[in-house]
């Protein structure tokens, strides 16, 4: 059986939001699951995701629908949280059967062992980041945000996310400091001789990288971002593909 697997999604419930949206439920929509057994998504499926108690917000409805399609189909959900969506847990797992990874996902492609990692956080010097992550996953942190209403909650998201993207919308694709870093980090798992194949995403570039290590060579694939190219990787049984979906909006 083969398997999908896509990051940096990106979801947002906006005007220039709505042709990414509808583009990934097509996608959605056109998993064969006779075919295909596994849907991995490698974090940031979502601009912006928290789960309150008895709200989800209505702008990703169709998307929840569609997945929750497939895993009646019997298609496995893998999430593996990215810096926008690492507060996904509790509805993701109950009312889709997703199995959430809240920092890395490891597991056996045949004789192949993969390491699925977001990306974010890898860089030791980003140490802002690495703060930020520790105290927002805290207990505190969730509870006092999940006092503030839904609406302001999207609200907020939506100014740091673009906030975000001033400050990243220079930077040269694949040429950044996250690129380079994560890059490095796959190196050092498959020299190391840890994982058979690294994939990651965060860096929204692109890339398959060979590496030589001990027992012979390995692949590091970054699997590029579905919000920006459509892209994606296919596991057909034997290697790892890079693709990028055709939708609607791209026809």
């Amino acid at each position: 059986m083969k398997t999908l697997i896509c990051s940096d999604v990106h979801l947002e419930d906006l005007p220039e939001g709505q042709a990414n949206l509808k583009d990934f439920v097509a996608f959605l929509k056109d998993i064969d699951a006779e075919e295909f057994n596994r849907l991995i998504l490698l974090g940031d499926l979502f601009d912006f995701w928290f789960e309150y108690r008895h709200v989800i917000f209505s702008g990703y409805f169709d998307v929840l629908r569609a997945l929750a399609d497939l895993r009646d189909r019997g298609v496995e959900l893998h999430l593996v949280c990215g810096n926008h969506d690492f507060w996904a847990g509790r509805f993701l797992k109950n009312h889709l059967g997703m199995t959430v990874h809240q920092d890395d996902f490891r597991c056996t492609f045949e004789s192949q062992r993969v390491l699925f990692v977001h990306g974010d956080g890898i860089d030791k010097r980003d140490y802002g980041y690495r703060l930020f992550k520790y105290v927002a996953r805290s207990r505190l942190a969730v509870g006092l945000f999940g006092l503030i209403h839904p609406d302001w909650a999207m609200a907020i998201a939506r100014k740091v996310s673009s906030a975000s993207r001033s400050v990243q919308k220079n930077a040269e694709p694949g040429n950044d400091r996250a690129a380079r870093v994560i890059e490095s980090f796959a190196r050092g798992v498959l020299e190391a001789g840890e994982a058979d194949a690294v994939l990651c995403g965060h860096s929204h570039h692109a890339t398959r990288v060979e590496v030589d290590a001990p027992n012979g060579t390995r692949v590091y694939i970054n699997t590029g971002a579905w919000a920006n190219h459509r892209d994606y990787v296919e596991w057909d049984g034997q290697t790892f593909t890079q693709k990028q979906f055709v939708g609607a909006s791209k026809s």
